[in-house]
């Protein structure tokens, strides 16, 4: 488990990527994830890495959710290819979507001059009280999604923590 000082909430990776199979694991893209969450004053309760398989990417969230995390960030499998499941299996576990966030995502991706960011079918929802969201597994992608996700999933959080009705 991975601390940070003061915390903005627990966080979960979810790396999908079918190069596990063959002992290639993310590329490093939940180490990436991890170090940019936690200098974002989240604690990260683990990264785990899932093939693109429907059954174990809902697994994985519904493992973060049921734990109480407040962030899941999932990597990978968003894009057009047919094992590109992740933006599917997320819709069937969250509550409510959040569909600003994922638009933000992919507009700011655009803004980068990441032109394949617009073709990325990501979602971003609520399950419980657990925010969820899906970024690109490229290093630019984690990168540029995650400086426009911390701001918003923090906002989301604090809202989901509101006692109030």
């Amino acid at each position: 488990m991975t601390t940070a000082a003061a915390s903005v909430g627990r966080a979960l990776i979810v790396s999908v990527t079918d190069d596990q199979v063959h002992g290639d694991g993310d590329h490093g893209a939940g180490a990436l994830v991890t170090e940019l969450l936690v200098e974002a004053g989240f604690v990260v309760d683990g990264s785990v890495t899932v093939p693109s398989e429907a059954l174990d990417i809902r697994s994985a969230l519904n493992t973060g959710v049921i734990g109480g995390v407040d962030l899941i960030v999932t990597v990978g499998g968003t894009g057009v290819r047919p094992r590109d499941v992740t933006p599917d299996v997320t819709d069937e576990v969250v509550d409510r979507s959040l569909p600003g966030i994922a638009e933000a995502l992919r507009w700011s991706g655009m803004a980068a001059g990441v032109t394949d960011a617009v073709v990325s079918r990501g979602r971003v929802g609520v399950s419980g009280s657990t925010v969820i969201a899906n970024i690109a597994g490229s290093r630019p992608a984690i990168r540029d999604g995650l400086a426009t996700l911390v701001p918003l999933a923090v906002h989301a959080i604090e809202q989901l923590s509101d006692p109030l009705p």
